[in-house]
């Protein structure tokens, strides 16, 4: 069990302490405390490594599915005894532009806050660490923890939708590029990239309801339970801050499906051209083989053929209709 648990502590009045080894011993005595609660933080533990904590703390067993698992969207379930949120913070790598998503489940309940991580994407560590630099925030119980997950990972969304926007400028600039704008992986990018927005958009899209109902301005416009409803205008503001993620991933998908339109059309033209090329080429090619494969044939009676001029003038008379057609095709923008 200990190899799964990343950290865990009781909280007293904001600041963390020892308590006893045993979880439910320090479940009960947070709870006897009033102002105390327990946080115990998992990574990816086993359906075994799990029993424990689950059958501690009283959590839902459907909860408890959809934490081992994983491969859940971001949501928000509420049970008798605790709450449950689904959150996926997103890493994105400019290098190989890929958006890598992880899950952190986050469970609350009376006096306890239990988190799940999978992947390597979590600022669990960084937010615990922030929270214990600041008691008074901390000393607001487990909604304070609930809160402070779900503004970290917004907060890096931005940065990330930041990311992609300055790397779509730059593939942007290729493709309207006369030089590159035609290579064969230019298509192939723009395509990886809108995979990577819309595993962007996975994460971030439907995080709206749940954070949603945690600011209280759902339809029901009611408190959600275990979470403290002075909280709800720090949910708002986090919501804000979804809200302009969302705007942004909205906007970097209709950009990236237009720059691909525009590529494909670039494309369309240019084959265009390089078909208009080859055809002025044909014409201008089709005119000396023509003069040639008359004057080829074999009859003795043919205009000019025993004329002491007839090949000077032949010769001349192709060279004067190809400088014609290369002046019509090339005024005509053909070549």
């Amino acid at each position: 069990m200990r190899s799964v648990i990343v950290d865990w502590a009781i909280y007293r009045a904001g600041r963390r302490t020892e308590g006893p080894e045993d979880l439910s011993d320090a479940l009960d005595t947070a709870r006897a405390e009033g102002d105390a609660f327990v946080w115990i933080g998992l990574n990816e533990p086993t359906e075994q490594e799990f029993d424990l904590v689950s059958s501690e703390f009283g959590l839902h067993p459907l909860a408890v599915e959809d934490a081992l698992k994983a491969h859940q969207r971001p949501k928000l379930e509420v049970y008798d005894d605790s709450l449950f949120m689904v959150l996926k913070p997103v890493c994105y790598e400019p290098e190989s532009d890929v958006v890598t998503a992880g899950e952190v489940m986050v469970f609350v309940g009376d006096s306890f806050v239990v988190t799940v991580r999978h992947g390597e994407s979590s600022p669990l560590a960084a937010v615990r660490r922030r929270l214990e630099a600041d008691p008074e925030s901390l000393r607001r119980g487990p909604t304070t923890v609930l809160y402070s997950i779900a503004d970290a990972t917004v907060d890096h969304y931005l940065e990330v939708a930041t990311e992609l926007g300055a790397d779509l400028e730059e593939l942007e600039a290729e493709v309207f590029s006369p030089s590159v704008g035609g290579s064969r992986n230019t298509a192939s990018r723009i395509y990886a990239f809108k995979r990577q927005v819309m595993e962007f958009r996975r994460a971030t899209g439907p995080l709206a309801v749940p954070l949603t109902r945690l600011a209280g301005t759902g339809a029901t416009g009611t408190a959600v339970p275990f979470v403290n409803a002075a909280a709800q205008p720090f949910f708002r503001d986090v919501n804000d801050h979804l809200t302009r993620v969302n705007e942004s991933v909205e906007g970097l998908d209709r950009l990236v499906s237009d720059i691909l339109s525009a590529h494909l059309a670039q494309m369309s033209v240019r084959q265009n051209d390089d078909m208009r090329k080859i055809s002025a080429w044909a014409a201008m090619a089709a005119v000396p083989t023509l003069i040639a494969g008359v004057y080829g044939m074999n009859f003795d009676h043919m205009p000019e053929l025993h004329w002491l001029w007839g090949y000077p003038a032949v010769v001349l008379g192709m060279i004067t209709l190809e400088i014609l057609l290369y002046r019509l095709f090339k005024r005509r923008g053909w070549l």
